[in-house]
């Protein structure tokens, strides 16, 4: 279905060059970047609480090409398993074997193009994350995450925003060290997420003429984009029952990115000290851009993922402000006890059904807050 050196060649090809630097200066990023990581991991375990590793090796910094590479092995890690299965339920069909391998091949080739596409747009504008799928590792054993930092693209924005560096720097470690604690410190958090990508792919509709449909639809979504409009393709392209597991995963990563938002801002200005500047600056970055900048945001859905921060960083305040970190933690502890999309937009629901009754007038404790 998708060739995935294609994708690695067209995505490295397409891919804008990072901002110029010497290779000294490049040096002293990726070295500050990987001590910080390791500053903020501590921060992080002291005033999240979760029972994330304790000394984790440092960040993996990577370029724009780097990171490419990096996502391509975890697509393949957690898809081709799943193709093969969609494969053996869909057959041989109506041109046999032999011309099932003819279009496979072609379209596996321009599939691998538009995924290498999309790899070079997000590649110049993501800063770090905690990679869930890698390959097994020599000795055979599967990875449990590594961290990740582009570094052409933290330089790049602090340049842009004109803030400290060494405080935006440790700002993006503190969000991204937060995703490790979150998944090396809640031990059923990967299986359930992967569990839930595995269920959203299968659901896959296989008819012909129901994928003829998903087409038209996502045909008209780009159009919509195209005119101002708030369609997206993930949106156009899912069957019904992909709609409700999108939802949990959906609430899931709202809740993942959202705490990570919240913890970068609230470790304070006594580890950053630059913060109020920095987020004030960074949240207008979100949101601005040029028009067609802001219609491929909305047609891939980065938008989307735009407003889960803000939405899962409301959840988390509000919880905290209310029932303590310790209290908020308590969504960790399985995954009945993750809030649902209702609940992330009315807090109020979930801390009802998981922490119970509670103190409306009662201040959080100063070390929680």
């Amino acid at each position: 279905m998708i060739d995935w050196n294609v994708a690695v060649q067209a995505g490295t090809r397409l891919v804008r060059p990072g901002p110029q630097v010497t290779h000294d200066e490049a040096r002293e990023v990726v070295k500050e970047l990987r001590e910080l990581s390791k500053i903020a991991h501590g921060h992080v375990r002291e005033f999240t609480g979760m029972a994330s590793e304790l000394d984790p090796d440092p960040a993996t910094i990577v370029d724009r090409p780097g990171w490419i590479r990096a996502n391509v092995d975890g697509f393949r890690v957690v898809l081709e398993p799943l193709m093969e299965q969609m494969s053996e339920r869909r057959g041989p069909g109506a041109l046999g074997n032999a011309g099932n391998v003819v279009v496979q091949a072609v379209g596996s080739r321009v599939t691998g193009m538009q995924v290498g596409a999309i790899l070079a747009y997000m590649a110049s504008r993501v800063l770090g994350q905690y990679e869930l799928f890698l390959p097994p590792d020599p000795s055979g054993r599967a990875s449990t995450g590594r961290l990740t930092l582009v570094a052409p693209n933290i330089v790049h924005v602090e340049q842009e925003l004109g803030v400290e560096s060494r405080d935006f720097r440790l700002w993006v470690c503190l969000h991204e060290e937060t995703h490790r604690a979150q998944f090396t410190g809640v031990p059923w958090l990967r299986e359930y997420v992967q569990d839930q990508m595995t269920k959203f792919l299968l659901a896959s509709d296989l008819d012909p003429g129901v994928m003829l449909d998903r087409i038209r639809d996502a045909a008209e979504a780009v159009a919509d984009v195209v005119r101002g409009g708030d369609a997206n393709l993930i949106d156009a392209i899912q069957s019904p029952e992909q709609r409700e597991i999108l939802d949990r995963l959906t609430a899931v990563m709202t809740l993942v990115e959202g705490h990570g938002d919240y913890v970068m801002d609230a470790v304070g200005p006594e580890v950053v000290p630059s913060v109020q500047q920095i987020r004030s600056r960074f949240q207008g970055r979100r949101t601005g851009g040029s028009k067609l900048d802001r219609t491929i945001r909305r047609l891939l859905g980065i938008d989307l993922k735009m407003k889960q921060y803000a939405e899962g960083s409301r959840f988390v305040r509000r919880v905290v402000t209310e029932v303590g970190m310790s209290g908020f933690n308590q969504v960790w502890q399985s995954p009945e006890t993750l809030p649902t999309h209702d609940e992330i937009k009315e807090p109020g629901l979930w801390m009802d059904r998981v922490v119970g009754p509670r103190a409306l007038d009662a201040p959080p404790k100063a070390s929680e807050a």
